[in-house]
């Protein structure tokens, strides 16, 4: 699995036209599966991104989480995220899990998000989504297992 963590001061996805979440101060998830993840790697990844300190404290410094300042999380499946570009022009995705196999696990993840407290929104698997970012920092971080 790989993420793009981005601290918001706000995120939103619409899928034709129509909001279907939002979120104000916490993250945005950017979320790719790969075929050989597993719900144990689902688990993993939302316990470290759930005590990643990267909020900013009382003296501006990143040193709280999401459980923290009590955050929201906005899940966003991202298969793009297993883009090969080595060759050619056109990217593969190849390593990218199918949608039988990435739906049932990006929906794990977020379960195990809301198992840690943390509210969590979800884009709409397999759509064209519009996202929305106000990034807060800027903060992006890639992390994966």
């Amino acid at each position: 699995m790989k993420t793009i963590l981005q601290r918001v001061q706000q995120g939103s996805v619409s899928v034709g036209g129509n909001k279907i979440a939002e979120i104000q101060d916490g993250l945005v998830i950017l979320i790719g599966v790969a075929l050989n993840d597993t719900r144990a790697d689902a688990q993993k990844l939302a316990q470290k991104i759930a005590h990643l300190r990267i909020f900013p404290d009382e003296n501006g410094k990143m040193n709280l989480s999401l459980l923290d300042v009590g955050a929201d999380a906005l899940v966003v499946p991202q298969f793009t995220l297993f883009a090969d570009t080595r060759r050619g022009h056109r990217p593969s995705f190849t390593d990218a899990a199918p949608p039988d196999i990435a739906k049932p696990l990006t929906d794990y993840f977020s379960s195990c998000l809301r198992k840690l407290g943390i509210p969590t929104q979800e884009g709409e698997f397999g759509a064209h989504m519009l996202v929305e970012i106000q990034n807060d920092g800027p903060v992006t971080i890639s992390l994966e297992v």
